[in-house]
């Protein structure tokens, strides 16, 4: 692909998110930026989710991920499934209800401020590493593409990708955001199809050839009963779950498009039909990630060392410009798909939680403009400092550090659904930073300590356990029901 193709791609991209941004901010004011005035309808709001959910880290990590851990994945996605259906049926109810901007007033109302306050914080910090993550990958692509050959630094390339964010998310928030992750799907899943489609076409394949490669493949192997695995159904299956509740359920960012919906009942109906076409899209990606291994061994490339970049690879300089321009669409679909909305939760979520905003407060819109534009710089300082330390494979480290941060926030939103306890509030923040610490130390000695056992993606639920058993440790009986129960 030629530099001023690449640069025309990327143009006419940011030109289409700016379309949007231009007709969702016409008449824009606070609680459109927060809520899109609660008019997004659940097909739209279904629909763009499934990009914000892919994230450069599924689209890039995933098919790559196949090299190693096989279908496991989808031991995880099994997990994810029953998580949504949870959040449909318990948490969306909650929030309605009580009429919540952002999910964290409900721990205000339920324990009191310092609880808040931690469970708002731990958000934050969460979604803040994760979406940094994310965007440092959409930046690397980015860089690999256009501006290496221009001469032009890792962290301009960085700058200018979270100003466009900015550019276009700055007015009408998160009604914008729900109209932009639709676009952007259409590009991800456009992307993946195309690519299968020209795999097959170079090695003379139809889907029944397709299918039989998968079938007979090593690396679409689904099942691990090895309970030491890190890949063990069971850890994968509970694990998964965990995950949704609390980077979904619990997470401003996915939570605010659900909240979009015009009533309880079609931001419910939006979950359910949102689960299945995850599942969907998921397989499209595992089978990407067979074909792509597959491909290779019959051409004779040589894999890369990190398997983050089997899939980059092979779209830029072996699937033909078509295949490239896609790929390009779709990594930077994924990556602004769910960068976007971080930013937007951020703002949100900061605004309400800690600054008390009011939707007719003084200065309220200047307020929240300056609060946009710091979050962005933040995430700019995050992603240059993860380019300089880290050398893990991105997915893998974005669900670690996910069991730290999201550990205590679904301890504590469990807590308060499941019982009818009060806590002493002052507390609360050192559960939050105790359990986090004592989770880490169980993961670094749990070979030595249990026989060989190696924690994966399930330590979310440790980390959530123990700030669980912290919180009844404070806790007195109390005849207040949990809001559950109300």
């Amino acid at each position: 692909m030629s530099t001023t193709l690449v640069f025309i791609v990327i143009v006419l991209f940011f030109g289409m998110l700016l379309g949007v941004s231009y007709f969702t901010s016409r008449g824009a004011n606070s609680e459109t930026f927060f809520t899109g005035n609660r008019r997004s309808p659940w097909y739209l709001v279904a629909f763009g989710m499934i990009g914000s959910t892919i994230s450069g880290v599924t689209f890039i990590s995933v098919p790559g991920e196949v090299g190693h851990s096989a279908w496991t994945y989808l031991e995880f996605l099994f997990g994810n499934f029953l998580g949504y259906w949870v959040v449909a049926l318990v948490l969306i109810p909650i929030y309605y209800r009580l009429k919540l901007v952002s999910i964290y007033t409900y721990l205000d109302q339920r324990f009191g401020v310092r609880s808040y306050k931690t469970g708002a914080f731990f958000f934050l910090v969460s979604q803040t590493i994760g979406a940094s993550f994310r965007l440092y990958l959409a930046a690397g692509v980015l860089q690999l593409a256009i501006f290496n050959s221009l001469g032009v630094p890792f962290w301009v390339t960085v700058l200018l990708t979270l100003f466009f964010i900015w550019l276009y998310t700055h007015s009408a928030g998160i009604k914008t955001v729900v109209w932009t992750d639709s676009l952007q799907t259409i590009f991800i899943l456009g992307s993946v199809i195309i690519t299968i489609w020209v795999i097959l076409s170079q090695l003379n394949m139809n889907i029944s050839d397709m299918a039989s490669v998968i079938h007979h493949s090593p690396h679409s192997r689904i099942f691990d009963w090895d309970w030491k695995s890190k890949t063990n159904f069971f850890k994968q299956f509970i694990a998964g779950l965990g995950i949704v509740l609390a980077m979904n359920g619990l997470d401003q960012n996915m939570m605010q498009k659900n909240l979009t919906c015009k009533t309880r009942k079609e931001a419910q109906k939006n979950v359910f039909w949102f689960s299945f076409a995850f599942i969907i899209a998921n397989l499209l990606f595992l089978s990407l990630g067979v074909l792509l291994y597959f491909y290779a061994s019959q051409k004779g490339i040589q894999l890369p060392e990190r398997t983050d970049d089997l899939f980059p690879i092979l779209a830029m300089h072996y699937f033909g410009t078509f295949a490239g321009v896609l790929f390009l669409l779709g990594i930077l679909s994924a990556a602004y798909s769910s960068a976007d909305s971080a930013l937007t939760a951020l703002t949100t979520s900061f605004c309400i939680d800690f600054l008390n905003i009011k939707a007719d407060a003084p200065n309220e819109k200047k307020t929240r403009f300056m609060v946009h534009i710091g979050f962005s710089f933040l995430l700019f300082l995050v992603i240059i400092f993860f380019r300089a330390v880290s050398n893990e494979s991105v997915v893998m480290a974005v669900f670690q550090v996910a069991g730290y941060t999201y550990g205590p926030l679904l301890g504590l939103f469990a807590f308060g659904i499941i019982t009818k306890r009060q806590i002493k509030d002052r507390y609360v923040p050192l559960i939050g930073l105790v359990s986090p610490l004592i989770t880490y130390i169980i993961n670094i000695y749990s070979v030595a300590w249990f026989d060989g056992y190696k924690f994966g993606f399930e330590l979310l639920w440790l980390n959530a356990f123990i700030t669980y058993v912290g919180l009844w440790l404070i806790s007195h009986h109390t005849s207040r029901k949990g809001a559950l129960l109300q």
